[in-house]
C-alpha cells in the first residue's frame, strides 16, 4: 500500500505542479527563516571546550575602590591586576593556571621578501596551551616561568608561520620582533575557538592572535596594554612599573582544576589570599571572589544577546504565517480532487486509506520544502559570513541542524495539511458522484 499511496501522491503533485511548488516554497521560506536564527543561537552557545569546560574556571577578584563598583551593581572587575595574576599563578594551587593579555608590536622577518608587519600578540603563561587544549602543528609551548625570569621565545599561529616561513617546520628558527631576537618553539594548527571564551575583550568572535609570548616579556619590554584596561586610582605616575604595581586590571586569569572536589579548596585559597592582601592595605571592599566555569562565564557575558532571541521569536511567528498559508493552499489542492476521492470512496476505499494518501502527499511536500529551506538557509548563512567576517569560522549548517531542518519541515507540512486532509476524508461522496 505504501508504494500505491506514493505513486498516487506523486501523480497528484505532478498534475498540480505549480500549486505544489508554491506550497513547498512557502514551507521552505518559513523553515529557512527559523533555521538561520536557530543555527546562530545554537552555534554561538555551543560548548567551546566540552571535554573539560566544567573544570576550567575564570577568576575574578574585587580589588576596587570602597565607594564604587567595577561592574554595576556591585560585581568585581572581569580582569585582575598584574600583582594578583603573578601571585596566584606562582602559588600553583590548581592543575593549570595562566594569566594573559593582548598586546602588539612590530615583527621584522629576516627574509627581505617578507615585509615587516604589526603582529597582534597574546602574552601568557605556558600552561595556557594544555589548559585550553591548543593544537600544535610543530613543536610545543613552554612551562610557566618564575616571575623574575624571562626568555625570548615565541609560538606562531599557522597563518603567521605561513606568512613568515612559508609554512615549513620553523621550530628552532629565529624571528626578529619587538627589537629582540625570538626563538620559535612551536607553531599552532588551525585554532579559532568560537566563542573566544578565554578573552572577549574585543568581542566573543574576534580572530585569534598572530603570536604568543611569555607574559613576563610584556613587562620586560613594556609592551602596550591591549584589551580591557580599567583603573580606579587617579595618580599612577608615568612609568610602566607604576602601572604593574597599581590596582589597574588588564589580565584575564584562568585555572583548571583536577576535579570538581578541588573547587572548594581553591575557593578557600582565594579567600585566604584576599584576606592576606587586606592586611597589606589592599582590597578595601568586602571579599567578593567569583569563580565561573566556561559555560557559566559565557552566560555571564551574554554571548547570545537578547536581540538574537527576539529575531528567533519573530522567525517563529513568520513560520506560523507560512503554515497558515500552506494550509490554505493544501485545502485548495485537496478540494480540487474531491471527485476523484468520492469515486475512490464509492469503490470501497475507507476514510483511513484516503487520509493515508493525503498524509503521504503532505510528507512529500514537506521533504520538498525542506530541500528549498536548506538551500535558502545555506544562502542566508553565507550572507551572514559576508556581512560579519568574524562569524565565518563557526557559521555552518552541520548534520544535526540539517536533520532538524528536514524534520521541522515534514512536521510543519503534516500540521498544515492535517485539517485539509481530515476535511477531505469526511466529505459525502454522493453529491460528487451525481
Amino acid at each position: 500500500m505504501f508504494t500505491y499511496y506514493l505513486s498516487l501522491s506523486l501523480k497528484n503533485i505532478i498534475r498540480q505542479k505549480s500549486l505544489s511548488l508554491l506550497i513547498s516554497s512557502t514551507l521552505g521560506l518559513g523553515i529557512a527563516a527559523c533555521m538561520i536564527t536557530y543555527s546562530l543561537i545554537h552555534l554561538m552557545s555551543k560548548d567551546p571546550l566540552p571535554s573539560k569546560s566544567d573544570r576550567v574556571y575564570h577568576v575574578q577578584l574585587d580589588n576596587w575602590n570602597r565607594n564604587a563598583a567595577a561592574v554595576p551593581p556591585d560585581l568585581p572587575p572581569e580582569e585582575v591586576t598584574w600583582r594578583d595574576a603573578m601571585n596566584i599563578v606562582q602559588a600553583k594551587q590548581a592543575k593549570y593556571q595562566a594569566a594573559q593579555a593582548i598586546t602588539w608590536g612590530m615583527v621584522t622577518p629576516s627574509d627581505r621578501n617578507v615585509p615587516p608587519f604589526l603582529g597582534i600578540i597574546r602574552a601568557t603563561q605556558g600552561e595556557f596551551f594544555p589548559m585550553f587544549e591548543v593544537p600544535f602543528l610543530y613543536g610545543q609551548g613552554w612551562q610557566n616561568y618564575p616571575a623574575n625570569e624571562v626568555e625570548y621565545i615565541v609560538v606562531l599561529s599557522k597563518s603567521t608561520n605561513q606568512q613568515v616561513f612559508g609554512g615549513i617546520n620553523s621550530v628552532g628558527q629565529t624571528l626578529p620582533m619587538l627589537g629582540k631576537l625570538f626563538t620559535v618553539v612551536g607553531v599552532l594548527d588551525e585554532w579559532h575557538p568560537s566563542p573566544k571564551y578565554f578573552d572577549m575583550s574585543f568581542g566573543a568572535f574576534y580572530p585569534p592572535e598572530d603570536l604568543y609570548v611569555p607574559l613576563q616579556i610584556k613587562a620586560e619590554l613594556e609592551l602596550p596594554h591591549g584589551g580591557n584596561t580599567n583603573c580606579w586610582e587617579t595618580d599612577l605616575g608615568d612609568n610602566y612599573q607604576a602601572f604593574l604595581n597599581s590596582e589597574c586590571v588588564n589580565f584575564n586569569l584562568w585555572i583548571e582544576l583536577a576535579s570538581h572536589q578541588n573547587k572548594q579548596q581553591f575557593e578557600d585559597y582565594l579567600q585566604g589570599y584576599v584576606e592576606q592582601q587586606k592586611t597589606l592595605g589592599r582590597f578595601p571592599k568586602a571579599t567578593n571572589n567569583i569563580l565561573l566555569n566556561i559555560n557559566q562565564w559565557l552566560a555571564y557575558k551574554k554571548v547570545v544577546s537578547s536581540d538574537m532571541y527576539v529575531f528567533f521569536y519573530l522567525a517563529l511567528l513568520f513560520l506560523l504565517v507560512c503554515l497558515f498559508n500552506a494550509a490554505s493552499l493544501m485545502s485548495t489542492k485537496f478540494t480540487a480532487k474531491n471527485s476523484e476521492i468520492a469515486l475512490r470512496r464509492a469503490l470501497g476505499a475507507n476514510q483511513q486509506a484516503i487520509f493515508n494518501q493525503c498524509l503521504m502527499e503532505t510528507v512529500i511536500l514537506g521533504c520538498s520544502g525542506a530541500l528549498i529551506g536548506l538551500v535558502l538557509c545555506l544562502f542566508g548563512l553565507e550572507g551572514i559570513k559576508t556581512l560579519y567576517p568574524n562569524f565565518s569560522t563557526f557559521v555552518t549548517l552541520d548534520m544535526p541542524l540539517m536533520f532538524i531542518t528536514l524534520g521541522s519541515s515534514v512536521l510543519c507540512s503534516v500540521v498544515a495539511g492535517l485539517i485539509p486532509s481530515i476535511k477531505v476524508c469526511t466529505l459525502a461522496p454522493a453529491g460528487y458522484l451525481k
